[in-house]
This record gives C-alpha cells, sequence and structure tokens, in this order.
C-alpha cells in the first residue's frame, strides 16, 4: 500500500459580478476533484451560517465540473435556508463562474499588454479581413493582445457566418444604394454600415481571459468598459441577452464572436451613431419574427443612435470609449503593421471579396 504524498494544487481568481460584488475563490484540488474552497469578497449573505456552507458544498466536486454542476451543487446546500436566504451582490451561479475560472487558471485585463489601434480609413472589406489576420495574429503570439477601431467611407452591409445572403437583403435596396455586401467570420446578424453612421470595434483576445466563463456571460464581461464609456457620456447602457447592447433609450447596437480552436477570441460590436433608419430597412430584411420577438412595431425604432443619446461627434464618442480602455487596463496605442494589411489585401481577394464566399449560404 502506497500513500499519496501530493501536494495539493492550489488555484485563484477573481470576478467582479456584472453591477454586483466581487466574488473570490481559493481552490484546491488532488489533481482530479476539489478538495477544499473558500469562497470571499465584499458580497452581502444572510444569514450568516449560510456562508460557511458554500465552499464544503463544492468539495468532491470533479476539477472539470462545469457550471452548472457547480451551482446545483450550491442551490442544493442552501436550499435549507428557504426565505431566509438572502443573496446581494452576487448568486450561486457567480461562484460557480469564479471556481471554473480559478479551475481554468482565468487572467485578468491587466494581466496582458493591451494595444489600442484607432484605424486608418480603410475599405469595408478590408476592415473584415483584418478581423481574421489579428486573430490569427495574436493566436500565434505575433501580436499582443488588441482592441481596434474600425474607420471607412464606403456603404456596405456586413451580414453574419451563417447568415442567408438573399434572407437578409434587399436586392433592389442593395443595388439603389450601391451596397457592398461583405460576410465576415463571426455569426450575429447584419450591420448596415455607411461611413461615419456608426461605431464599430474588434478585441483579440487571449483564451485565458475568458476561462470559465460562459458564451453568453463573456459577452458583457469584456464589453463591461464599453457599458462605462458610456456611463460617463451619460448613457445608461446595458446587456440585453444574449448579445445587444440596449440602453434606457433603446437599442445601441449588437457584438458577435468567433472562437479559434485554441480559444483564442475575436469579439467585435457595432454601434449606432447615426444611421439612416429608411435607407437600412430599403437594404435590410427585417423579418417579422425578429420584429415580434423585440416586442417593436417598427424595425426603424429598433435602434436608438448615440449621436440622439448624447449630442456627442461620433469622433469624441471613439475618443471617450479608446481613453476608458487604456486608463482601465494600462494599455497603449498602437497601428497596424505593414504585413499585416497585406495579408488583409490578399484575403479580400482570396475569401472576403469572392462570390464564393460572400454567398456561402445562398
Amino acid at each position: 500500500m502506497t500513500n499519496d504524498t501530493r501536494e495539493p494544487q492550489r488555484f485563484h481568481a477573481e470576478y467582479k459580478v456584472i453591477g454586483g460584488k466581487l466574488v473570490v475563490a481559493d481552490v484546491e484540488t488532488d489533481g482530479k476533484t476539489i478538495t477544499e474552497v473558500t469562497i470571499s469578497g465584499d458580497f452581502f449573505l444572510e444569514p450568516e451560517e449560510a456562508y460557511f456552507e458554500l465552499g464544503p458544498a463544492l468539495v468532491g466536486a470533479v476539477v472539470t465540473a462545469d457550471n452548472a454542476n457547480l451551482r446545483q451543487r450550491l442551490d442544493a446546500a442552501l436550499a435549507g435556508y428557504g426565505t431566509e436566504l438572502a443573496m446581494h451582490g452576487f448568486s450561486t451561479s457567480d461562484i460557480a463562474t469564479v471556481v471554473r475560472r480559478a479551475l481554468g487558471s482565468a487572467a485578468n485585463f491587466t494581466d496582458f499588454d493591451w494595444q489600442v489601434i484607432r484605424g486608418e480609413v480603410l475599405p469595408t472589406p478590408v476592415n473584415v479581413a483584418l478581423d481574421q489576420v489579428l486573430l490569427e495574429e495574436v493566436a500565434a503570439g505575433r501580436r499582443k493582445p488588441t482592441l481596434r477601431f474600425w474607420e471607412w467611407d464606403d456603404t456596405a452591409t456586413v451580414i453574419g457566418a451563417f447568415q442567408s445572403y438573399v434572407n437578409e437583403l434587399r436586392p433592389e435596396g442593395v443595388e439603389k444604394h450601391g451596397v457592398q455586401v461583405v460576410r465576415r467570420i463571426s455569426g450575429g446578424g447584419a450591420m448596415f454600415m455607411e461611413g461615419g453612421n456608426c461605431i464599430t470595434y474588434s478585441m483579440f483576445v487571449p483564451p485565458s481571459l475568458v476561462a470559465g466563463l460562459d458564451y453568453e456571460d463573456s459577452y458583457v464581461f469584456l464589453d463591461q468598459w464599453v457599458l462605462a464609456a458610456l456611463k460617463t457620456l451619460g448613457v445608461e447602457a446595458f446587456y440585453k441577452p444574449i448579445n445587444d447592447i440596449s440602453s434606457t433609450g433603446g437599442k445601441i447596437g449588437g457584438a458577435a464572436q468567433k472562437r479559434m480552436r485554441d480559444g483564442t477570441l475575436l469579439h467585435h460590436a457595432t454601434m449606432s451613431y447615426d444611421i439612416d433608419a429608411d435607407k437600412m430597412v430599403e437594404v435590410l430584411r427585417i423579418g417579422e419574427a425578429k420584429i415580434s420577438d423585440k416586442g417593436v412595431s417598427s424595425a426603424k425604432k429598433r435602434v436608438d443612435p448615440l449621436r440622439s443619446q448624447t449630442g456627442e461627434a461620433r469622433k469624441d464618442i471613439i475618443d471617450v470609449m479608446a481613453d476608458t480602455f487604456a486608463d482601465r487596463y494600462g494599455a497603449s496605442f498602437d497601428t497596424f503593421t505593414a504585413d499585416e494589411l497585406e495579408k488583409a489585401r490578399a484575403l479580400v481577394t482570396e475569401k472576403f471579396g469572392t462570390e464564393k464566399w460572400t454567398h456561402r449560404v445562398p
């Protein structure tokens, strides 16, 4: 008989609940199961005795247990408190998230040397291609994690990777307004983009930053800085699951993601600044299912531009957003390399500018 004398493996993670409190997890394992957990933070929990149920509830769980399994353990342990239980600023789902992030060796924004690119004016197909190029560059370690803002002066519609061309677009509107249609690599919905009518940014994110986060949670987690920047501008913005950015004045925009096999993530969003709603509905087919699902009577009322909500120039809004990101995460400003732009232009010729890619979903 032999004794297992291996040292326990120790993990630590912190998670700031969106609109809530900080939850911290210190976790020990034997490599297969969780052997000890301490949960701490600035949250509120009543009755006090319930606190001492949190860590033990997770002991014995396998280290690969998902968020749902960990949450079920916590809910079962707290069930006996019934209506006496009061959790303020956090939930059992948040505890499960921070434990999963600890076991996944999650990182924080400030663990990385972020770069911010205030891009030059480029054709929309090149902007779309750059998303693929920069994603691959970050995954390969040739570029640091990056936030970049798009600039363009053409009229285009960027459709999601899995959208049907004929179901999303009105050919007569595309022809009338000289719209260039480009299919991107991420999912999500169509974006009607004229020069200066919206604000679009892309983030190229290391896998460890979103470790332990559910798909839905990763959206709002990655855009905390955006919500903070908009608040500075007087806009009370929030996320509507899964990927809509809204405010008390109405929908502002939406986000989309693309994950590589190694977990490196493209997260990007487009927010309306001064969209011509009449032209938009001439170009896009906005189906009755989508309209009724959102509970509004007119597609033209679904988007409330930032120009009307802030009264600020588009450039000034982007300045606030870029500065907010840089101040929060210690980012520095950068530019595209000549090689990155060359790769993007080559991808337009080989992929993003071709009929085969554009119509890959007819």
